[in-house]
């Protein structure tokens, strides 16, 4: 166990993690030196019940490292996703975005709400600033342009009200 709450902590020091993220990497971590020290059974039987009991021990330390380092303040979804939410709309992504990838990782719907509450982001204005950013002021006014805008601003993750915005008190 103090290898793997070892390992633990050397991956939070890199970053924070999401708990998924990094039951996913102590589970690779314990995979990993299973391979290394190459258990054998002598017939298959044994083997089976042999890998059974290894993988049970694992799903325990992994647990165990878990506990250990959410009691220790090292490990906190909340926190992770007010960080996550912070970062990437200063590189420029939207709200549909941001969210579809801490749901990859793990967060679940109610923490990200109310992290998207706190971090008290204009969505319509990071919409404009990153057209801007990527087409120029004043945006593009044919009808190819703008949907070149639009696809971008989709891409990023901006809902369609927030794209239609930036076009509201400009006329064609």
């Amino acid at each position: 166990m103090p290898n793997v709450l070892r390992y633990a902590m050397n991956v939070l020091a890199v970053r924070d993690h999401s708990e998924m993220e990094l039951r996913r990497k102590i589970a690779a971590y314990l995979q990993s030196n299973l391979e290394c020290e190459n258990l054998e059974g002598e017939d298959l039987e044994d083997e089976s019940t042999e890998r059974c009991a290894v993988l049970s021990e694992f799903d325990t330390q992994v647990e165990q490292a878990v506990v250990s380092c959410r009691q220790q303040g090292w490990l906190d979804d909340e926190r992770y996703a007010l960080r996550y939410i912070s970062s990437r709309s200063r590189k420029g992504y939207g709200r549909q975005r941001i969210c579809a990838e801490l749901s990859q990782r793990g967060i679940d719907k109610s923490v990200q709400r109310v992290a998207l509450q706190s971090c008290d982001i204009d969505w319509y204005l990071q919409a404009q600033a990153v057209a801007n950013r990527k087409f120029g002021s004043p945006l593009p006014t044919s009808w190819q342009e703008r949907a070149k805008v639009q696809r971008y601003l989709l891409y990023r993750g901006f809902s369609h009200d927030e794209i239609q915005s930036i076009y509201m008190n400009f006329s064609d």
